[in-house]
């Protein structure tokens, strides 16, 4: 998967640019444990993390082509997986390209020796990467089509400096912590503005969007978006289209020179995945481990709510059973979750205020992962493209002039309800939520004469608003602890044409994800086709709330910490009187805790870089 990071500036030569890269390089080790390096250029220094996925003895990076005078012509860092890496291999092959090494990345470069820019819509993956072109002069970053990879950048003088984590940025010393005021608005109405981040001046590729710097300064070039096109299959071929879609889309996914697995929840999506999974790495004579995440007392204390009515044990023993996995189940207990390192680790991964125990378990979760492979399936994006989610199929909830999982998430609600007067009326949120939903609405593609498909818009939201949270704290956590998460549903063939399928179509069975359901049925047992949509599991222990509450009493006994200068103190302390069974009380002590962890942490970067 890897890390990458570089400084490119045409104005000035690159001495003195190989120390601070080597800096950034070494602020996101965790991406790469497998080996790191660094390249310098004329007017440009790349650095690269790896961890070793393809052809491990091979690829070290950054990868570079030199002419027969052994002058650098382009030099590439990359991260990621491109999945067809082998169909373009051939094809490449053929118009003359000599191969040294069996990665995707030499695919990458290649590609763009043959066709310049235009090489991204002959990729696909899931990718973000960097070009120095010598001969053209200008760098050039890349981030694949739906943003499963990121790839942060910041002008610094007349030049660039971009990284895969904003903390690279940081560890340049040339950049500050500065929280943005639009990204701090962002991340309280649980929306997403495409190239903002949460930090002043450090912007994120667009996904599908290639960032160039040459002569003529900085620009965008989009390359690719969702579009609206008919669709004239019935629900029968349809069917039968994203089944052998999945089929073809797993395979290039378990393609790994070293051990893989998948996350199995018991759910619908991770379970299809597993079958699908399953079935290719036997054909590859690979064995599939999966993993699925539990918590110690839950089976004591596990009450049902309205999105989530069953535990998930039962679901994933009987898909482990019926695949033939070789599975293990991590169980996490109440003091893990509350442990202040694991929220320190959970935060320094983000850049970013945490969830609570829903980023602590999966960090944890994928740090046990990590013991036993190196690569993992995950279902993440299915529900954005099958349209899982219950309010979906809430026509109050589809017809609501605002981002219809803004309840969902607790944070237009329960953060919001602690922060300070002054802090609220600056900023403004509702009037920010409701200008990028306006702003959002208005670039729904559609098809000639349709107007009003709130469904089109419904599936379009998701996908450029809300996805990218969960792209993103994927990502962070896994890369965290140098574990590869593949996201299959984020194949951007499947994406399109499920984004142009009518919904009567994805509804066709009176249930959420019909067409998922129905493609996947002969592969899964009838317990897990007839379950309904749950989300990610977080613990019932008592502990944990007993936990959060001790340490919120000694966050509020600490009148100078920073949280203070936006949250209110008494809004938090009566929240620690209320039941801890509630979630929205427990959701708001978190979401303090991680608030402040967060806030120190940037005043301590800060502070770093000024001695």
């Amino acid at each position: 998967m890897c890390g990458i990071a570089g400084w490119a500036d045409l104005a000035r030569p690159s001495t003195g640019m190989c120390e601070r890269v080597q800096r950034m390089n070494d602020a996101m080790a965790s991406r790469g444990p497998d080996g790191d390096g660094i390249w310098s250029g004329t007017h440009a220094v790349f650095g690269h993390r790896r961890l070793a996925v393809l052809d491990p003895a091979h690829g070290q990076q950054p990868f570079v082509f030199t002419d027969d005078s052994d002058e650098p012509v382009v030099a590439l860092t990359y991260s990621g997986e491109v999945y067809n890496h082998g169909e373009l291999r051939d094809e490449l092959e053929r118009r003359g390209h000599k191969f040294r090494t069996a990665t995707d990345t030499e695919v990458v470069l290649h590609a763009y020796l043959e066709w310049g820019v235009d090489a991204v819509s002959h990729l696909n993956g899931m990718y973000a990467f960097a070009i120095w072109d010598q001969l053209r002069g200008r760098l050039v970053l890349v981030r694949d089509r739906l943003g499963v990879k990121p790839l942060h950048y910041t002008r610094h003088g007349s030049g660039l400096l971009f990284a895969s984590e904003p903390k690279s940025l940081f560890a340049s010393g040339l950049v500050h912590p500065s929280v943005s005021t639009d990204g701090l608005r962002d991340f309280l109405a649980s929306v997403h503005t495409p190239g903002q981040s949460l930090f002043q001046g450090v912007q994120e590729v667009r996904p599908g969007t290639v960032v160039i710097l040459d002569a003529s300064g900085v620009h965008e070039q989009l390359y690719w978006q969702l579009e609206a096109r008919p669709h004239h299959e019935d629900v029968d071929t349809t069917v039968t289209r994203v089944a052998d879609l999945l089929q073809d889309i797993t395979a290039r996914h378990v393609q790994a020179d070293v051990p893989l697995g998948a996350l199995l929840s018991g759910g619908l999506d991770s379970s299809a995945l597993v079958a699908l999974g399953q079935l290719a790495a036997h054909r590859g004579g690979r064995p599939l481990r999966t993993f699925s995440v539990d918590f110690a007392g839950n089976a004591d204390h596990f009450a049902g709510t309205g999105l989530r009515s069953t535990p998930d044990a039962p679901f994933v023993r009987d898909v482990a059973t019926r695949c033939g996995v070789d599975h293990r189940d991590i169980v996490l207990d109440s003091a893990e979750l509350a442990d202040p390192r694991h929220r320190r680790a959970v935060v320094t991964a983000k850049d970013a205020p945490a969830l609570g125990d829903m980023d602590t378990s999966l960090y944890l979760l994928f740090r046990a992962v990590r013991e036993h492979t190196t690569v993992v399936l995950s279902g993440e994006s299915a529900d954005e493209v099958f349209g899982g989610y219950p309010w979906f199929h809430d026509a109050d909830r589809v017809h609501a002039h605002d981002h219809p999982w803004r309840y969902f998430t607790g944070h237009s609600g329960t953060y919001q309800a602690l922060l300070r007067d002054d802090v609220a009326a600056g900023l403004g949120i509702a009037a920010h939520r409701e200008a990028h939903y306006r702003q959002a609405l208005g670039e729904v593609p559609h098809l000639a004469g349709e107007i009003g498909d709130r469904m089109r818009k419904m599936m379009y939201l998701h996908l450029t608003s809300w996805l990218p949270h969960l792209l993103d704290r994927k990502d962070r956590l896994s890369m965290a602890v140098g574990l590869e998460v593949r996201v299959p549903f984020c194949d951007h063939r499947l994406v399109e044409y499920a984004f142009n399928t009518p919904w009567a179509h994805h509804s066709f069975d009176g249930r959420e994800k019909s067409l998922l359901r129905a493609a996947v049925a002969p592969l899964l047992p009838a317990s897990v086709i007839g379950r309904t949509k749950a989300p990610y599991p977080v613990t019932h222990d008592p502990a944990y709330h007993r936990a959060i509450t001790e340490q919120a009493r000694d966050l509020l006994a600490t009148p100078s910490a920073p949280v203070w200068t936006l949250l209110e103190p008494e809004r938090l302390r009566d929240r620690l009187e209320r039941p801890g069974s509630d979630h929205a009380t427990r959701s708001g002590i978190d979401f303090a805790l991680n608030l402040d962890l967060w806030l120190r942490t940037a005043q301590q970067r800060h502070g770093a870089e000024g001695r």
